[in-house]
């Protein structure tokens, strides 16, 4: 098994940088339908390379980004979760979020919040933040769900500005949660 180099972990979970064998784990979660149905496309190869690399860079520089997850008891790469900064117009933007996207096979076993909870603290004691918003169409009820449940608070709707060419999706509610 691989000694990674965490960043900080949970009890489950340990949160690093993103690696070059991350890229077919990657590829294989964007490339599943039921993990982005509530996104416009799949990420190709490609696309998946230049996100891991924006990642990087991000936390080269700002200390934060959605960082590469893994179950501490095994070293499996599940997904991701953390922080980023969101600059399209809108009425919290410029702003740092919180996301999370998770291989399937790891829904519902509170993964999410375990690990948003843990991006709050690291956000709130490492990087000083007072508060951090997050996005979701407002379709998407499992995402909602971990908001609520990881006590952000409903500040209203939107019209995403990125998503014109998408109806389904364009609907998004944005919430807050303060950390001081």
């Amino acid at each position: 098994m691989k000694q990674a180099s965490y960043i900080f972990t949970t009890q489950r979970l340990g949160f690093r940088t993103w690696q070059d064998n991350d890229l077919p784990s990657l590829l294989q979660m964007n490339q599943d339908e039921q993990v982005m149905r509530h996104f416009p496309t799949l990420p190709d190869e490609k696309d998946c390379r230049q996100f891991m690399e924006k990642m990087n860079l991000q936390q080269e520089e700002k200390g934060y980004c959605y960082w590469a997850v893994e179950l501490l008891e095994s070293n499996e790469f599940i997904g991701f979760i953390g922080l980023s900064d969101q600059h399209y117009k809108a009425p919290f933007t410029p702003c740092i979020d919180i996301g999370w996207r998770l291989k399937k096979e790891f829904w519902g076993m509170g993964l999410a919040p375990e690990g948003a909870e843990a991006c709050f603290e690291y956000g709130k004691n490492q990087l000083g933040l007072k508060e951090i918003f997050a996005v979701a169409p407002k379709i998407n009820e499992p995402s909602i769900r971990v908001m609520e449940k990881i006590g952000m608070i409903n500040k209203g709707r939107f019209k995403h500005p990125t998503l014109t060419g998408f109806p389904m999706l364009r609907d998004c509610v944005y919430y807050l949660k303060s950390l001081s």
